[in-house]
């Protein structure tokens, strides 16, 4: 029997990308999942679907009062929902600033906050799926890297946390390089030209890659606290 059988997890941006293939691999794994998102027709099989807007706190507030109804709690949450827009800093759109800020880093602590609540006394565990731009500014970096800077510090924020409050819980993070999603063909905006080539010259990563790093973090050991996955195309150079 899978190690996360029975488990109650919820994954945020499950429609799509990174999240649906995280969804089927824990659906693989018998675990009771909740996928959460705006479009929830798109929700894989298997997974109970709970429309979410990250843009929303009310609207997250009561996604978790719905799962708490029909699981009674969570035993882990995947916060995998984000934008990603090329948006210089210094004459990018301030709308899109703001919705990026809204959904990959307020929306994922509200989030967070929520499934907290719901977390069983001994320990639940909390994986956030963040990106290699949240460790370096890459030339086009605009505006989506602060956003995951700052998911790499709100991760550590919860470590320290839970270590100083004595707590089970644990917080490990995902930093995955250039990955064939949807989510390139926004951060492309315009470029097309660019990103066609480098689909054709440079082998991304796929969304089951990423899926198997969430995994392993939920399925380690609970004397393991895994911290941040990096993870690359071998062709991707920086």
């Amino acid at each position: 029997m899978s190690k996360l059988s029975g488990k109650r997890i919820a994954v945020t941006g499950a429609s799509s990308g990174i999240g649906a293939a995280i969804t089927q691999a824990l659906v693989a794994e018998e675990a009771e999942v909740f996928g959460m998102c705006r479009k929830i027709g798109k929700i894989p099989a298997g997974a109970t679907p709970i429309s979410c807007d990250l843009r929303n706190p009310d609207r997250i507030g009561h996604a978790f009062e719905i799962i708490e109804q029909a699981a009674g709690g969570l035993d882990a949450i995947v916060n995998n929902a984000g934008l990603a827009w090329l948006e210089r800093v210094t004459d990018g759109d301030p709308a899109r600033f703001a919705e990026m800020w809204q959904v990959n880093v307020h929306g994922l602590v509200v989030a967070t906050q929520e499934a907290l609540k719901l977390f069983p006394a001994s320990g639940g565990r909390i994986v956030n799926i963040s990106s290699m731009s949240g460790h370096r500014v890459p030339p086009t970096g605009g505006f989506y890297s602060p956003t995951k800077f700052a998911v790499r510090a709100i991760t550590e924020s919860l470590r320290c946390e839970f270590a100083g409050d004595g707590s089970p819980h644990q917080v490990a993070m995902v930093s995955p390089g250039y990955v064939d999603t949807p989510i390139p063909d926004t951060y492309f905006e315009g470029r097309s030209e660019k990103l066609a080539d480098m689909r054709e010259t440079m082998p991304m990563l796929q969304p089951e890659d990423i899926a198997q790093a969430a995994l392993t973090i939920l399925s380690a050991p609970d004397h393991v606290n895994i911290g941040d996955i990096q993870l690359r195309s071998s062709a991707q150079r920086a």
